[in-house]
């Protein structure tokens, strides 16, 4: 598809120097200036993120609690308003329609944030399970504008442009609030974002973009402030081990292999997929996925290179990039659960030749998720 479709930060994206590429049919910028230097703005400083294709779907209405209870794995009715849950929408087989965030900004009202590439199967599951409930479900488009400002001076930026109490006691790690912020009303201030870092995402009527970006960039000239690009945004989420649909997770994808057992609550009287998630809890998946570091930075394995024990492949890459922070390159994948083992070594083969790498079971970087929670 043609790249014809544009943020409402376009010119700005332009003006920045950003190289595009094709995101949904919109131009997407993948680097401003470097994807090491915008990776360590995010981690070091604060960098900014446009992805104005992430969408929100409204469910609303007296059966909301109880519809969203019967098809997300999370526990929704214990959900307090102005709080957020990570969850997964699943098949009969267990099998993730998507990953995805719901916010509870009312006892009776819902806005889920599917991946942007599985927005039309995530409708069409909440539509198949729709009947019998006093539930709307809307999808609200690009309506609104977003901004994730992430970094350790994220909250030195925003607390530039708004009154909000921004401190983790009145606004912890997913949780968010309503906000006047760079004067914009009713600005949904999100504690949120994919960077492993303190930060925050902002959503606000598209007509404010231009004003908010400006504003954001004036308050954030001394803080370190760059505009970041899907590179930056990949290499962040490897160091954290942040599964990407698409890549390391798919409809035969279950949370139990992709590493999200965490978020299926199994106590829920019933949820789609959970039959047959509890089968494979019981039984134990048969692959699950892994963290593979390498020693150096300049091997970066391609897509679904083979992953081998003992010159046997026991699974295959679903993605790859250089982690500049712990100073490694980094892949995702799935290996057989014999060999999911924390130290675990492995050969993996790509175009450079083979290089042995170190499965690990969680994070590299920060792996108590303490950052965050700042």
């Amino acid at each position: 598809m043609d790249m014809i479709k544009h943020s409402p930060y376009h010119h700005k994206f332009v003006a920045h120097g950003a190289t595009f590429v094709d995101r949904l049919g919109f131009a997407a910028p993948m680097v401003f200036t470097s994807v090491e230097a915008e990776h360590r703005a995010a981690r070091e400083a604060v960098g900014v993120f446009d992805v104005y294709y992430q969408i929100a779907v409204e469910v609303a209405g007296r059966g909301a609690e109880a519809f969203l209870q019967g098809v997300v794995v999370a526990d929704v009715a214990t959900l307090p308003v102005r709080r957020a849950v990570y969850t997964s929408l699943c098949n009969e087989a267990g099998g993730m329609i998507d990953d995805l965030t719901c916010f509870r900004l009312s006892p009776e009202r819902y806005w889920l944030f599917p991946t942007p590439s599985r927005v039309a199967p995530v409708l069409a599951a909440l539509a198949a399970a729709q009947r019998g409930f006093a539930v709307t479900v809307t999808n609200l488009g690009y309506r609104n504008a977003y901004l994730s400002i992430q970094g350790p001076n994220s909250r030195g930026l925003l607390g530039a442009l708004t009154e909000a109490d921004l401190a983790t006691a009145a606004l912890p790690y997913y949780s968010f609030t309503e906000a006047t912020v760079a004067g914009v009303p009713e600005t949904l201030l999100s504690r949120t974002g994919y960077s492993g870092e303190l930060g925050y995402e902002l959503f606000y009527p598209v007509e404010y973009a231009e004003h908010v970006w400006d504003r954001v960039f004036e308050a954030g000239a001394g803080l370190g402030i760059r505009p970041c690009g899907l590179g930056a945004l990949r290499t962040l989420r490897l160091e954290k081990k942040y599964v990407l649909f698409g890549l390391d997770a798919n409809d035969t994808t279950t949370p139990l292999e992709a590493g999200l057992g965490w978020t299926v609550k199994f106590a829920k009287p019933h949820f789609t997929g959970k039959e047959a998630l509890e089968r494979q809890r019981a039984a134990g998946p048969a692959r699950r996925i892994v963290l593979i570091e390498f020693e150096t930075l300049d091997f970066v394995p391609p897509i679904a290179a083979p992953i081998l024990v003992g010159g046997i492949e026991i699974g295959k890459v679903t993605s790859a990039d250089r982690g500049y922070t712990v100073g490694k390159a980094l892949a995702l994948g799935y290996v057989a659960s014999a060999h999911a083992k924390e130290g675990q070594e492995v050969l993996v083969t790509g175009p450079e030749g083979t290089r042995a790498g170190t499965i690990h079971l969680r994070a590299v970087y920060d792996p108590d998720g303490l950052r965050v929670r700042t």
